[in-house]
């Protein structure tokens, strides 16, 4: 007998519809797969042939035949078991392959019949209800993650033997329904950020800069002695942040699904990541990457905060893969098994001290040589430093501003005012794919930054004097453009052209060396 089943393979953070069938005749027995296998899928038959003893079922011998198309899609992980499970069962007219129709089956089975979770069930839950599918059954423990995607039914599976005989018994069991908590409908869990720029003493330019960064997604670097402030102020920047939109928010969930990390987005969808990588991370922990391909913490931090601190120490090349995605808000990753890309529009926040000891340009308390300096400095390749848009020095408060009984400012303060600067993005992106200030194409610079005479030629004496290169002269305007949206100015004038080129001190020449 023949029967057909529909699962989905996830391919970086979409999914495909796959058709599973089944074959079962008489002949040598034996139990055959094909169709662009991983060995994890192999290996399925193994699984399944226990599981279903396991469950009660007696598979007199014959000849298996087990096909998954579209065959030149690679299929990889465990959650073809189900799928492959109930294909077998319903060829031999132990379940009826119509009520099989319009459900898409995912999810691993162990030998004694259990349904463990997968990774991946939301994009597989979106591609279901794409295709037009009316049910989607799932492991258990994974119900609240399709449950995010409505107008669907979730079919929860916790074993073989239940499902079989929901299976069996379909047209006289109620089908569970989908949670209402749809992800277009659903609120953060209200939390106290830990971390407050009213913590932070003193400091008004670091505190600006990083306003500025937040209202326009700015990449951000820091650069300063130890104990002055910088890690403080990157972990109170989620704070100032406006919450995600329902667009964004799916998209980042697909990518904590596919990861298999989904609960850290579970109560917080609305919420911008902060990803904070150790210096030791490798390339692959990144970019992404692995035997099975996954998200590395470039693409986690998408839609939010990529910091690294002490960003010197961390090893070049996983410095150097941050420079496509930086410039096309993706990270494409070319695989023996095919190409992944993945979504990684981040704003990257950096700190790093200006010397190994951490003291320069203090020189009674720096012991490095001019040598160990530019060492230290040129660990930031040119290129990646091209791709910052703001840096500041950060230096120690003093005493006046650590034990002064003035109020800071605080991070809800700080965050109204971002709220209204991405209120104005909203209005003048309406038309196009742009969404911040940071993201303005060169060739639209000139529709969305209007700059009056005084700027434009101030702009024109500092691209010769610094030496800016083109995407630095870019950069200027832009950041330009935010700081005139916080003051509410449609025109960029001389005053925040002076401002932004304040924080490009990164074309100097202390990071080449030469005035050490």
């Amino acid at each position: 007998m023949y029967s057909i089943v529909s699962t989905a393979s996830v391919c970086g953070i979409e999914s495909v519809l796959v058709q599973v069938e089944a074959d079962v005749c008489d002949g040598m027995p034996v139990f055959e797969m094909v169709g662009e296998l991983s060995n994890e899928v192999k290996e399925a038959k193994e699984r399944i042939r226990v599981a279903i003893r396991n469950t009660g079922i007696r598979l007199s011998p014959k000849r298996i035949t087990i096909n998954l198309y579209p065959a030149e899609l690679r299929k990889s992980g465990t959650g073809f078991d189900l799928p492959i499970a109930l294909a077998v069962l319903a060829a031999y007219g132990h379940i009826s392959s119509k009520s099989l129709e319009d459900i898409v089956f995912a999810g691993e089975i162990s030998l004694n019949g259990d349904i463990h979770p997968i990774d991946g069930v939301l994009p597989m839950t979106i591609a279901a209800k794409e295709a037009g599918k009316k049910c989607i059954c799932i492991p258990k423990a994974n119900d609240k993650e399709a449950g995010m995607v409505g107008n669907i039914q979730i079919l929860p599976a916790e074993n073989l033997q239940q499902l079989i005989q929901i299976l069996q018994n379909r047209n006289n069991c109620k089908v569970p329904v989908n949670y209402h908590n749809n992800i277009e409908e659903t609120e953060s869990k209200k939390e106290e950020n830990r971390y407050d720029f009213q913590q932070i003493r003193g400091q008004k330019v670091l505190k600006r800069v990083c306003e500025i960064a937040a209202a326009g997604r700015h990449n951000l670097l820091m650069l300063g002695p130890p104990g002055g402030g910088k890690t403080a102020a990157a972990r109170a920047i989620p704070g100032i942040l406006p919450e995600l939109s329902g667009e964004e928010a799916l998209e980042l969930a697909k990518i904590y699904s596919v990861s298999g990390m989904f609960g850290k987005r579970e109560e917080n969808f609305r919420k911008r990541p902060f990803c904070h990588p150790h210096h030791t991370i490798s390339v692959a922990g990144m970019a992404g990457g692995g035997k099975v391909p996954k998200p590395g913490e470039i693409s986690l931090a998408h839609n939010g905060v990529l910091f690294l601190d002490e960003m010197t120490e961390f090893q070049k090349a996983a410095l150097e893969v941050l420079r496509q995605p930086l410039e096309e808000g993706r990270i494409h990753l070319v695989r023996n098994q095919g190409t992944y890309s993945y979504p990684a529009d981040i704003m990257l926040v950096a700190a790093m001290n200006p010397c190994n000891c951490g003291y320069y340009p203090n020189r009674n308390k720096c012991t490095c040589t001019p040598a160990m300096i530019r060492r230290h400095l040129q660990k930031i390749s040119r290129p990646l430093l091209d791709r910052i848009d703001l840096c500041v020095e950060v230096q120690k408060p003093g005493i006046l501003e650590l034990t002064g009984k003035g109020k800071e400012e605080s991070s809800r303060e700080i965050s109204m005012r971002i709220k209204e600067v991405q209120r104005l993005q909203d209005m003048r992106y309406e038309k196009s794919n742009i969404r911040y200030n940071s993201r303005i194409p060169g060739e639209q610079i000139e529709n969305f930054c209007p700059m009056e005479k005084e700027a434009q030629a101030m702009l024109a004496e500092a691209f010769e004097s610094l030496e800016l290169s083109v995407r630095g002269y870019y950069k200027v305007i832009r950041v330009a453009r935010t700081i005139a949206d916080l003051e509410g100015k449609e025109k960029i004038s001389s005053s925040h052209i002076a401002e932004s080129l304040m924080y490009r001190n990164i074309d100097g020449k202390g990071w080449t060396g030469s005035d050490v």
